[in-house]
Order: C-alpha cells, then sequence, then structure tokens
C-alpha cells in the first residue's frame, strides 16, 4: 500500500461567504464540502490541520441587502452569519474557525497588513474619476453598478465581473451603466484611492505558478492564471469610497474603506490567530513556516482573488507562505440552469435540511459524485434521487444491511472466530485505503467516492459469489464463519473510509460495531479492525430510500420560482 503522508502541517481554508443571504448547494459543491473532505481525511492521516473560514460580513453586497431589507447593516450580518454557521455544522462542514470579518482582531490584522505594504511604499495613490450617484450623493462601488458586459453583451453585468462569462471588470468598463440605488446614470467625479500595482508582481507570478505550477494545479486554474498574466496585469484599486468597511489607517483617506477583496482573504489570517489563540497554537506556525501547506478551496469565480492578488499582497509583505495548491472548482447548474440568487433559482441548505431531515449525507454524496472540478457540472432532483436509492440504499446500506444480519441469524450478532483467514479478499479491500487515499491528494473526490461505493460492490460481490447460506445449510460452518468475518471487515473498512464523505452515516455504522474511529495511517490488512468475539449490536438501516412524492415537491418548488 501507498505510503500516506503523516505528520505534515496544513492550514486548509474555504472562501469566505458573504453575510447578504443563505448559503445554496452551489456554494457546497463548490468550496465547502470538498474542503471537508481533505481536510477529514487529512486529519485522519495524523496530521496537523487547521480548516479555517468565516463570514465575509463587509463589502458592498451586504449595504445592498440591508437597504433592501430595511434593516441595519449589522442586523443583516447577525441573522446571516448565525444562519450560514449553523446550516455549515448541520453539515457536518468541520471547521476548527469560523470566523467573522467584523471582529476587531480581523480589522487589526488588516490594518497592520495596509501599514506594512504602505510603510515599504508599495501603494500607488492615484486621482481618477468615478461613477457617482448624483441623487445618492455618494460614489458607487463595484456592486453598486449594473450595465452591459463589454466582453459578452451580457445585459446584466456588475461593475467588477460579469457572472455570463466571467470576465472581471471595472464600473467604467460597463456599457450604459446605471445605479443599482437610484436607478439613474451616473455621472464621473474626481476621487483618491489606493491602488495594488500588479504588473510589478507578473514576473513573481509568471515564475511560481506559469513555471512552478503547471503540472500540480488543475487546467482550469492555470489556464486562467495563464490568460490574466498573459493579457498584462493592471494596477488594483485596494480603497473603496463607502461607509461600511475596515478604515484604511491614514489621515489622508477620511471616508475611504479597505476593498473587501483586499481584506477578505486576510480574513484566513485573522481567524486562524483567533482558533489559535483559543487552543494555545502559535498561527504563525500554520502562516509562515514553510513546510506549512496552504490550499486555498474556492469557485471559479475566485481564482483571480486568491491566485493573483492575495499571492501578490503576501509577496509584498514578505513573511508569508504562498499557496501550495487552489483547487478551485466549476460552477454546480440547477436543473440545467445556471444557479441565480436573484431569481431564487437555489436549493438553500437551510430549506433542505427541513425537507429532508437527517439527511445530509445524501445530499453530500450526491454533490461529491457530481462535483464539478473541471467543468460545470448539473444538479437534479431525479438523480438525487437515483443516486440515493440506487447507490446509497441499494448499494452501499443494503451491503452493510445484509453482513449485519447474517451475523444475527448465524452467530447472535458476534462477530464469529475463524480458522483461516481469506488473505486474498482481505488484501482485495485493503488495497481500497490506498486508491482513495491517492485520489483524495489529488483533489479528486469524485473518483474517490466512487471507489467507496466500489469497495461496498466488491463486498457484495464475494457475498453473493460464497453464498454462505447455502453453506450453512450443509453445515458447513467454518467457511460461514471465515466469509462472514471477512463481510464484517469490509462494513468496518467502510465506517472508516466513509467517514470524509458521509461521516453522520459512518458513525452511525460504527456505533453498531461499537469501535473508534482508526486513522487512515494505521490500517492494515496484518492489524485488521474487528476481534472476534465481539459483540455488535443489533443494526438499524442506515439510509432511506426517497420517494417520488418527495422529489415533485421540490420540482413544484422551483415551478413556483419561475412563474415568480
Amino acid at each position: 500500500m501507498k505510503e500516506m503522508e503523516k505528520n505534515q502541517r496544513f492550514t486548509i481554508t474555504s472562501a469566505l461567504p458573504y453575510t447578504n443571504g443563505p448559503i445554496h448547494i452551489g456554494h457546497l459543491a463548490g468550496a465547502y464540502l470538498p474542503a471537508d473532505i481533505y481536510a477529514r481525511y487529512k486529519r485522519l492521516c495524523e496530521n496537523d490541520v487547521a480548516f479555517i473560514c468565516g463570514s465575509d460580513e463587509h463589502g458592498v453586497a451586504i449595504s445592498i441587502k440591508a437597504k433592501q431589507e430595511g434593516n441595519s447593516i449589522k442586523s443583516v450580518i447577525d441573522k446571516y452569519h448565525n444562519l450560514i454557521k449553523e446550516t455549515f455544522e448541520s453539515f457536518g462542514i468541520s471547521f476548527d474557525n469560523y470566523a467573522r470579518t467584523s471582529d476587531s482582531i480581523h480589522h487589526e490584522t488588516s490594518k497592520d497588513f495596509f501599514k506594512k505594504l504602505d510603510k515599504k511604499g508599495l501603494f500607488e495613490i492615484k486621482t481618477t474619476k468615478q461613477l457617482y450617484d448624483e441623487n445618492e450623493n455618494q460614489f458607487l462601488a463595484d456592486r453598486y453598478v449594473v450595465g452591459e458586459c463589454p466582453k459578452c453583451g451580457h445585459k446584466h453585468a456588475y461593475g467588477d465581473q460579469c457572472e455570463n462569462c466571467g470576465a472581471s471588470l471595472s464600473p467604467n468598463d460597463l456599457i450604459n451603466p446605471k445605479s443599482r440605488l437610484s436607478g439613474s446614470k451616473p455621472i464621473l467625479k474626481e476621487t483618491k484611492h489606493w491602488y495594488l500595482p500588479l504588473g510589478n508582481y507578473e514576473q513573481f507570478l509568471t515564475e511560481w505558478i506559469l513555471k512552478g505550477k503547471k503540472d500540480l494545479w488543475k487546467s482550469n486554474v492555470y489556464g486562467q492564471v495563464k490568460s490574466w498574466i498573459g493579457q498584462g496585469l493592471e494596477s488594483r484599486a485596494i480603497s473603496r469610497d463607502l461607509d461600511w468597511g475596515i478604515p484604511i489607517p491614514r489621515d489622508d483617506a477620511k471616508g475611504k474603506v479597505m476593498y473587501v477583496w483586499f481584506d477578505a482573504p486576510i480574513g484566513y489570517i485573522s481567524s486562524t490567530k483567533e482558533w489559535a489563540k483559543r487552543n494555545n497554537k502559535n498561527w504563525e506556525d500554520y502562516w509562515k513556516k514553510p513546510d506549512t501547506r496552504l490550499i486555498h478551496f474556492i469557485g471559479k469565480d475566485n481564482i483571480v482573488f486568491h491566485c493573483i492578488i492575495f499571492p501578490s499582497i503576501l509577496k509584498a509583505h514578505g513573511e508569508f507562505i504562498l499557496p501550495d495548491n487552489v483547487p478551485a472548482n466549476e460552477f454546480l447548474n440547477l436543473e440545467g440552469e445556471k444557479i441565480s440568487t436573484s431569481k431564487n433559482w437555489a436549493i438553500w441548505l437551510h430549506e433542505y435540511l427541513q425537507d429532508f431531515e437527517n439527511m445530509q449525507d445524501s445530499l453530500r454524496y450526491t454533490l461529491t459524485v457530481n462535483c464539478p472540478e473541471n467543468k460545470d457540472n448539473d444538479f437534479t432532483w431525479k438523480d438525487f434521487q437515483s443516486r440515493n436509492n440506487n447507490e446509497l440504499v441499494a448499494i452501499l446500506g443494503n451491503y452493510i444491511n445484509r453482513v449485519f444480519v447474517l451475523t444475527e441469524k448465524y452467530f447472535d450478532n458476534v462477530v464469529p472466530e475463524y480458522e483461516k483467514i481469506d488473505s486474498d479478499q482481505l488484501l482485495k479491500i485493503y488495497n481500497y485505503v490506498s486508491s482513495i487515499s491517492n485520489s483524495l491528494d489529488k483533489f479528486k473526490f469524485r473518483d474517490s467516492v466512487n471507489q467507496l461505493i466500489d469497495l461496498a460492490r466488491t463486498g457484495n460481490k464475494y457475498l453473493a459469489e460464497k453464498e454462505p447460506w447455502k453453506l450453512y445449510k450443509e453445515n458447513n460452518i467454518s467457511k460461514v464463519e471465515q466469509i462472514l468475518y471477512i463481510s464484517l471487515e469490509t462494513c468496518a473498512l467502510l465506517s472508516i473510509l466513509s467517514e470524509p464523505f458521509i461521516p453522520n452515516s459512518a458513525k452511525k455504522i460504527r456505533e453498531i460495531f461499537n469501535i473508534k474511529l482508526i486513522p487512515w495511517t494505521k490500517l492494515s490488512s496484518e492489524k485488521k479492525i474487528i476481534e472476534p468475539g465481539n459483540k455488535i449490536k443489533k443494526s438499524n438501516l442506515i439510509f432511506r430510500k426517497i420517494e417520488d412524492d418527495e422529489i415533485q415537491n421540490q420540482l413544484n418548488k422551483l415551478n413556483l420560482n419561475i412563474k415568480n
């Protein structure tokens, strides 16, 4: 078996979600579920893991939501921070720390970053003309402006990005721009801002990514970075004219706050500080030691920020490590259409939890199988039902139930003794430890979960070929003992290997066995997991079927959303 990496230090991050609304399946599939699977796996390999995230509570999106709801910004960020945090916990996303960028520790950390770069003279200060809403008497930050995308012609592009083609924009790029505040056409007015001259970091980014990461990073990530650098990098404003955010720490910057994409990635660092203080650890080990592996899990719309802007900031600072990998996913569509929060074309995770109580693992499994790793993928309710019923229930659940029922029937729920072990079958099932591990190390989550189901198929095939029920009738008890022991060991192994993917179900299986979670580094065909003579509990079904009317109810919800 492949030797697993152990005793390494990992800082694993997931993109900070905006607290301007709940989270949906696209968020979970893109940045949070893959990161959780990877973090759980690395912990199971006896590594030192800090899995870090938090709510992004600054930026224009928050201000817009507060205006829409007629509430204060504080009430909006509190409402959605709590909802998002509870949703993550319900889905078993095992963050070591989930922070808030409105906390003082984050404000202090971000200001320290700005001061360090400012002291080095690394910012450009420019006075430019920017869009201004005369009706509202304020400058319009990126997301306050909508218009036609100059790249693809999409009619509702934002001032920072076109969500149709993914192009990064500035408000002045838009054709026929309009203010989202008043609907009026904005004018151009002079204002002063601080800029990060990204062009100064082109050589560094070329050496580090284009030459150093070509065969290590996913092709979709590498390709987008190459395209960006190939077009030439322009200076990027890191301040905004807003009344909500982290104030620029300079006497001549009154009314200016940090651009959310300057302070948000620094949120990973401030969140790590918070976790380290609580756990009596040194946060610098996770951000400054060269033997620490930093992994960012994000969606493809965040590639430029995590592969170009944030690394340039870290490089400019001079004391921090750079990302080891940024395994960004593509987008997950819903029923053949792009998920749209504004059109309410989404599956909201907190609503799923109400409709499918205690079935978090069914969604975790389906989203992993359909993970948009290298291209956009599609979620459909019918496929969700099929994955649950035909794979989790009919293959994994059915196999485990068959083994437990036979053990109860023939051996009164006691793990049987055996005279001789079937070493060939034992080696076959333990080979899955290495193959699943190898796939996870390469961020191939779809492949790894498919192998998990294949392990259950292998166990089922073994049972079907050996036919212990026939051997029992023939009074060949020693052979039945051997077959059932191997089958129980397969179920126990499944309970360990399924932990990163479907943790609630994995725990249920282990509770029936009354076994603890074992590090993958200690899994071996020589050691084995279960002991003959151990009593196992009476089993219950691990998964339940999803009925047609439950799926129709979800389809009806989407139809209602279309009509609205």
